[in-house]
C-alpha cells in the first residue's frame, strides 16, 4: 500500500539536501563525479588506496547514499517523493554497480551498499514507469563518463 508523502517527508528530503551541501561533502561529491571511475577492486585499490584522501572521499559520497537508501528501504522517507528529486542517488550506484559485487566478495560482507541497490533498482523501475527511454539514456551517460 502506497502513503502519501508527508511534511516530514519532506523535511527528511530538505535536510538531505543541507547535508549534501557542507563544504567537505560538496569536494567529496565532486571528486566522485569527476575522477572515480574505478569499476573493478584492483583500479579501486590503485585510486583510492586506505589511508588516502580519496578513499575518505568514496566513503562519504556512498556512505551517505547508503544512509539515505536506508531510510527508503526502511519506509521512514516516502519513496515517490524521493524520486522526484534524488536522481543523485541513482548516479552514485551507477557508478560503483560494477565494484560494489567485488567488494562484497573480497570483504565478506553481502550488505554491502545493499541499501543503495535496492533503492536504485526500484529507482530505475520508477523512472522507466515515469519516461521508458530516461534510464537508458540516463546509464548511458554516467557509465560513459566512467571510461
Amino acid at each position: 500500500m502506497e502513503t502519501h508523502a508527508t511534511y516530514d517527508d519532506v523535511n527528511l528530503v530538505l535536510r538531505l539536501y543541507d547535508l549534501r551541501r557542507e563544504s567537505r561533502m560538496r569536494k567529496a561529491r565532486d571528486w566522485f563525479a569527476t575522477s572515480f571511475k574505478a569499476r573493478t577492486k584492483d583500479e579501486f585499490d590503485a585510486l583510492c588506496p586506505a589511508g588516502s584522501e580519496e578513499n575518505t572521499y568514496f566513503r562519504m559520497v556512498v556512505s551517505y547514499w547508503e544512509m539515505a537508501a536506508s531510510f527508503i528501504s526502511s519506509q521512514v522517507l516516502n519513496q515517490e517523493l524521493f524520486f522526484q528529486s534524488g536522481r543523485e542517488l541513482l548516479f552514485v550506484w551507477e557508478k560503483v554497480r560494477d565494484l560494489a559485487p567485488q567488494v562484497r566478495e573480497a570483504t565478506k560482507d553481502p550488505s554491502f551498499l545493499r541499501n543503495l541497490e535496492s533503492v536504485a533498482n526500484s529507482y530505475i523501475q520508477w523512472l522507466n514507469k515515469q519516461s521508458p527511454e530516461a534510464y537508458s539514456a540516463f546509464t548511458a551517460r554516467v557509465r560513459g563518463m566512467s571510461r
